[in-house]
């Protein structure tokens, strides 16, 4: 797939745990979290953005998702949303409410670029460099701390990409370079 990296952005965040609203997304701190991250979207699609890459993952990156498809489908937004799969069994040992939620989102992706057929140690690392390599800006819900995360936002700097950091912690706040 080609996509012009001048009007890509890709999402990077914690999983559930790592989220003040754990997996229960219906809190009222992450509801006013989507609706942060719609407008951050929205600025990025008025600044030219027009395709986003997702990694798939549970917590920020099918928030995201989800948030963006709201975008494209009700708010009759001109973007594309694209599943970035590290693997096809990514969602193989999640529960069954999540991994239909998790095939409901990549069926309703414009695309989706599938890495590798099997999960292999750093599969998901290549997934992020895919991402960031592939866009000009990084959205990131990051509070802190190491990990996966944190490695993103490192890599997505020493690219030179934008990196837009949102903290979930912090409603009505982000911050970018």
């Amino acid at each position: 797939m080609e996509l012009d990296k001048e009007v890509t952005a890709c999402l990077t965040g914690h999983r559930p745990k790592g989220l003040p609203w754990g997996y229960n997304e219906e809190s009222e701190l992450c509801v006013s979290f989507k609706k942060d991250l719609k407008e951050v979207f929205k600025k990025l699609v008025q600044k030219g953005i027009k395709n986003f890459l997702v990694g798939m993952a549970l917590g920020f990156d099918m928030i995201g998702a989800e948030v963006l498809q709201e975008m494209r489908d009700k708010d009759a937004f001109l973007i594309r949303v694209i599943a970035v799969i590290p693997c096809l069994t990514q969602s193989d040992r999640w529960g069954e409410k999540y991994k239909a939620k998790y095939n409901s989102l990549v069926t309703n992706c414009d695309d989706k670029v599938v890495l590798s057929n099997e999960y292999y140690d750093g599969c998901m690392l290549d997934r992020n460099k895919f991402m960031v390599d592939s866009s000009s800006v990084v959205v990131a819900c990051y509070r802190g701390g190491g990990g996966g995360t944190k490695n993103t936002i490192n890599y997505a700097y020493k690219k030179n990409a934008k990196v837009i950091i949102l903290d979930p912690n912090i409603q009505q706040l982000f911050k970018s370079n």
